[in-house]
């Protein structure tokens, strides 16, 4: 195993860093800490002619208070109106003059804005990126037109009983917990959301200490001096997030609606993001309901006909974790349904996979990874989410030395850990709460 090396501190400027660099196998990075404590890290893909940025910002619905639910998705929309030097014309122009693509996304704990463009173009992708997060104008009348289009977007998850169900889910499964209330917040408060509440968590949350910007492509070999002349001189504050691991108990949330279709989301507490059985219950994941092959898959849609789609998932955090299935099927076959499901995971529970399912499962996970690190997206995504999150860098070489380690004995003590824990329901369809309760017994 190659070492970790530390290099002597580097100036440019007035300003310093400290260098570290990672070889390992087949895959080279690079991690940079500016003097404002804000993380680089790259990762050069010589072959490539096109370049992917991310900047990952370490908040996300998880650490909004009272009047500002919902403000970290609101951020993700109104850091593209721009700063006081540049619109949101000029911003959407300058990404469509290079052939970029470019776009956002906030989750329960982070938010994370992209760009992909050709390897000749970084510099000017990292310029309105630098602009977008540093130095937005918060203008009033932008606020109110893009409240609106929050609004939309909250009725048009209220419209999809999809979504709706796996929020029944996660409502009843950390009621009361900061993973627990919507990431899109409520109608209610986006629509009372001020310019000032807006602009006080921006300040409070987006930090060079809380941000790491990723990279990976065809880069070039000043890529963090580039980086430190844009983001050098941002200043903010140190970040604190309280982590209350949080108390499931057995529990049926359902949203009644005279549907074609019941919605069903079942499952239970399971493991934060770090735990070591993560491996292993991938695996038991992709048998119980990964992908066509699965158990759950093959009994309730190939062999009996009740649904269309159903998967199971898995929901990975800080402090906490879950692991679930979801069901779309006609109202009458809900029971049946739901005795299916309970029956595949007591199966699971009880006996684990077949050597055939472990080696298949191994084989599946191993050629996703692979596939699905290919292009420069892919890998700015996974080194810029596991150092904001604090995960160990694995190159695919290593991670695919841990799956195919993963045993039987493994397995069994990730199903039990995952699945054997209180039963949760989250549902959208004809039906009460209590017409489900027999279900979580």
């Amino acid at each position: 195993m190659v070492k970790e090396q530390e290099s002597s501190i580097l100036r440019d400027t007035s300003i310093a860093w400290a260098r570290r660099s990672y070889h390992r196998l087949h895959m080279e990075h690079h991690l940079t800490t500016l003097a404002n404590g804000l993380r680089v890290i790259t990762h050069t893909m010589p072959t490539t002619r096109s370049v992917a940025i991310g900047v990952w910002v370490d908040t996300g619905s998880r650490d909004e208070f009272g009047a500002e639910a919902g403000a970290s998705h609101f951020l993700e929309h109104l850091l593209f109106k721009g700063s006081d030097d540049w619109s949101a014309r000029k911003i959407s122009e300058t990404f469509d003059g290079i052939g970029a693509r470019h776009n956002a996304f906030t989750s329960k704990e982070y938010t994370c804005f992209w760009t992909r463009m050709r390897d000749e173009d970084l510099p000017v992708g990292l310029e309105v990126l630098a602009e977008m997060v540093q130095r937005p104008a918060f203008r009033e009348h932008e606020i109110d037109s893009e409240r609106s289009v929050v609004l939309e977007e909250i009725n048009m998850n209220e419209d999809d009983p999809t979504d709706v169900a796996h929020e029944q889910f996660i409502t009843a499964l950390w009621s009361g917990h900061p993973l627990s209330p919507p990431i899109l917040g409520t109608k209610e408060s986006i629509t009372t959301m001020s310019r000032d509440t807006i602009h006080d968590y921006w300040k409070r949350r987006y930090s060079p200490k809380s941000t790491v910007i990723a990279i990976a492509g065809h880069l070039p070999d000043d890529i963090d001096h580039q980086v430190e002349a844009l983001f050098g001189r941002w200043e903010g504050p140190d970040l604190t997030r309280d982590l209350i691991p949080p108390t499931v108990s057995a529990n049926v949330q359902v949203r009644r609606r005279d549907t074609e279709q019941a919605h069903l989301v079942f499952g239970s507490p399971a493991f934060p993001r770090d735990d070591e059985r993560r491996f292993a219950l991938m695996l038991a994941d992709h048998v119980l309901g990964g992908g066509m092959s699965s158990r759950l898959f093959h009994e309730i849609r190939e062999e009996r006909g009740l649904a269309y789609a159903v998967h199971s998932f898995r929901l990975p955090f800080t402090d906490a974790g879950a692991s679930a299935i979801y069901v779309g099927t006609t109202p009458s076959q809900t029971d049946e349904v739901l005795r299916i499901v309970r029956h595949e995971i007591d199966e699971l529970i009880a006996h684990g996979l077949t050597d055939e399912e472990l080696e298949r499962a191994k084989g599946h996970v191993k050629g996703a990874l692979a596939i699905g690190l290919e292009d420069a997206q892919s890998r700015m995504t996974r080194l810029g989410r596991a150092e904001l999150t604090g995960l160990e860098h694995l190159t695919v070489d290593e991670t695919v030395a841990r799956i195919s380690s993963v045993d039987q004995a493994e397995i069994l003590d990730a199903v039990k850990g995952a699945y054997a824990g209180p039963k949760v329901i989250g549902a959208v369809g004809p039906f009460d709460a209590d017409d489900l309760m027999e279900h979580i017994g």
